[in-house]
């Protein structure tokens, strides 16, 4: 090559990169956010999702979108973290919405709600059904905006320190459980109690509480719930699929990069289906080893599911009739549940019945 075509060439390249860098610069920044989680570190699969956001945001944006996590109570509590994102003290929280149902029984809709759908249905009605949109809808008078980012899958009932066979049984029951599913069992004689996961443990322990329900066995397992409470019983009907959301301080999420945006959404996905993966996975190892260490297995009886159901869609249109966000997304999710069972029933339940009959056979 020529001097001068060399020179007139190394030009463009010097200019082409004058251009670049700054555009570079502009459409990824640097940014800095804290996340607060409302789970504690011990619990791998729910704070642990957190960090596995984070490492997916930092890494599909080289390092430039840092996302730093705290479990709960280390900037703020579980039950202070909404207020927190709302107000702008921090860019982001980790959590179910349930946790919030005493400002407004609509949290509770869209994190799960007793007899509510399961992870999949979950999923499908706020990615599909339109879930998200009002959640979303509900949540901008909040200066919020949140997407799902985990799933836990159908939880366990929780345990208990004594047997619970009939309603009766309920009776002044201390009953460690979030939500409107505390409004269920208070209606079938349980005196619920809002308690952080990290202090559940002692409250059993001293008596505080006579049961309490956190996720299912392998999280169950870490806390060690089964040393002072061995009645563990199944299912957990207040929560078939119960969903963590991601949620930022509004103004922060508008004022990102529109590829920030998309990481971000991507990130959550991903840390969901990571979750609800992880608890499959781990869920039967971890329920074996309970068993076989003194854990005694136990289903609510029909009495009590029936009275349950009956108690809960009782409070739905109790609700409904005095709170339009509440109604407008229970009306939503209820009708997609509905269409949800109709082909449940025909090939899900069909193949997994037919799936247990046979492991049952041998």
């Amino acid at each position: 090559m020529k001097r001068r075509q060399f020179l007139k060439a190394a030009g463009l390249g010097i200019a082409a990169g004058a251009v670049a860098k700054p555009a570079v610069a502009q459409s990824m920044p640097e940014i800095r956010w804290r996340l607060s989680s409302t789970f504690p570190k011990s619990l791998d699969t729910l704070y642990g999702s957190a960090e596995t956001f984070a490492k997916y945001v930092s890494e599909a944006t080289d390092g430039r979108f840092q996302v730093q996590t705290f479990a709960a109570g280390e900037l703020v509590g579980t039950f202070q973290a909404f207020d927190a994102v709302s107000n702008g003290t921090v860019e982001m929280i980790q959590g179910p919405g349930y946790y919030y149902v005493g400002k407004d029984p609509a949290f509770a809709v869209f994190a799960d709600i007793p007899f509510g759908l399961n992870a999949r249905q979950k999923y499908a009605w706020l990615f599909h059904g339109g879930g998200n949109e009002l959640v979303n809808e509900f949540l901008a008078k909040h200066n919020v905006y949140a997407i799902p980012a985990g799933n836990t899958g159908t939880q366990m009932g929780g345990w208990f320190r004594k047997e619970v066979k009939t309603v009766q049984d309920l009776q002044g029951l201390k009953f460690r459980i979030a939500g409107i599913a505390g409004q269920v069992m208070q209606k079938l004689g349980v005196v619920p109690q809002q308690i952080a996961g990290g202090e559940i443990y002692p409250a059993l322990e001293r008596g505080t509480i006579d049961a309490a329900e956190w996720v299912g066995p392998y999280d169950d397992e870490k806390l060690g719930f089964a040393k002072v409470a061995p009645f563990y019983y199944y299912p957990g009907f207040w929560e078939g699929g119960p969903t963590v959301h991601h949620w930022f301080h509004k103004p922060k999420w508008e004022a990102l990069p529109k590829n920030y945006k998309a990481i971000v959404e991507n990130a959550c996905v991903y840390a969901g289906l990571d979750m609800l993966g992880k608890y499959d996975a781990k869920n039967p190892a971890a329920l074996r080893r309970l068993v076989g260490s003194g854990a005694q297995l136990r289903p609510f009886s029909q009495e009590i599911l029936e009275a349950a159901y009956k108690a809960a869609n009782e409070i739905y249109d109790d609700i409904s009739a005095r709170n339009p966000d509440f109604k407008k997304m229970y009306d939503s999710l209820r009708a997609f549940r509905n269409e949800e069972y109709l082909w449940w029933q025909v090939a899900e339940y069909t193949f997994d019945n037919f799936m247990i009959r046979s492991r049952a056979r041998g």
